[in-house]
């Protein structure tokens, strides 16, 4: 589902609940604890997608009881290219059953089909081994390792995996060509 201020009771909950899960590798989390914090960060993610520019966030519901499970988003690289990247965070009751493999095919099809993407990459921390293994599970190429290139909310210093699928690209062969021409 697409940001909404109604989700902002159950989004609070599940962001306060799995705080100690999701800190070590989410710098931005303790920006949004409060309530205030929050409805600012959603009314911002609500621009955006209305704009189409930065993060094009969805809440991930469970489908069997409506239980908010983690958030996903399509972050706009380059519209021009069209150049994007997937970020997501899944509570931890959630972890290990599929929701974010199932989200970001949802999302990387959307991305290839109805937006033309050329490219989507996925970056990670390169400790954080359960974020990296949903590109790892879904197809996605490691492209390469930036070496130091984050701190972590801890403030211990960490490379940078970068994931990435590209639009496949269609070559048309033609065989035994022949063009004649009527005179």
């Amino acid at each position: 589902m697409p940001p909404s201020l109604e989700d902002l009771p159950i989004m609070l909950a599940a962001l306060q609940s799995n705080k100690e899960h999701l800190s070590p590798f989410l710098p931005w989390l303790p920006n949004v604890l409060s309530e205030e914090q929050l409805k600012q960060s959603i009314i911002e993610a609500m621009d955006s997608f209305e704009k189409f520019e930065g993060e094009q966030r969805y809440s991930l519901f469970n489908k069997e009881n409506g239980v908010l499970v983690g958030v996903i988003g399509l972050i706009v690289r380059d519209q021009s290219v069209p150049y994007f990247e997937i970020g997501y965070w899944l509570a931890q009751d959630y972890v290990g059953q599929g929701y974010i493999s199932e989200a970001v095919l949802a999302l990387e099809h959307y991305a290839f089909t109805e937006l033309k993407a050329q490219r989507i990459e996925i970056k990670a921390a390169q400790t954080n081994l359960k974020s990296r293994a949903v590109p790892e599970r879904n197809g996605y190429q490691l492209e390469g390792v930036l070496q130091k290139a984050r701190r972590l909310p801890s403030g211990v210093l960490d490379n940078t995996v970068i994931y990435a699928k590209t639009r496949p690209t269609r070559h048309v062969v033609i065989e035994d060509l022949i063009v004649k021409s009527s005179r």
